[in-house]
């Protein structure tokens, strides 16, 4: 399963966009996908239209992940071991769902999420052509 951050969603219904030939070759590979529910309020702040978020919820098929207690739990856990820098408050939650759901993250911001790596998350490389 891939977990997609918010600006693969976004990349994604945009078909000129790397990510959108890289949620098709997932798909066609077999995966599945997910995110987060505030990825997904990330997306549905847009700009997007009816088709566009369409467009998403098909590819969703293992649907929004709630932010719960136990994804609380894991985000603070991540948090906390990259010396609490502010700026990765909200990846921390993104990580959180992804691992939660022992799914592997599908982001453009690699660097950033590259810090939860040694702390449990997996992140999803494009596939090889």
């Amino acid at each position: 399963m891939i977990c997609l951050d918010a600006n693969f969603l976004i990349g994604g219904v945009i078909e000129a966009r790397p990510e959108s030939r890289h949620l098709l070759a997932w798909f066609e590979a077999g995966e599945t996908f997910c995110t987060p529910a505030p990825a997904w309020y990330e997306f549905l702040c847009g700009p997007v239209n009816l088709s566009q978020v369409n467009t998403m919820l098909a590819f969703l098929t293992e649907g929004i992940i709630a932010f719960e207690e136990s994804q609380a739990l894991i985000a603070a856990r991540l948090f906390n071991a990259v010396n609490r820098s502010r700026r990765l408050r909200v990846d921390a939650m993104f990580a959180a769902a992804a691992i939660s759901q022992g799914a592997r993250l599908a982001t453009l911001n690699m660097a950033d999420f590259g810090q939860f790596v040694p702390h449990g998350l997996e992140l999803a490389h494009p596939p090889s052509p």
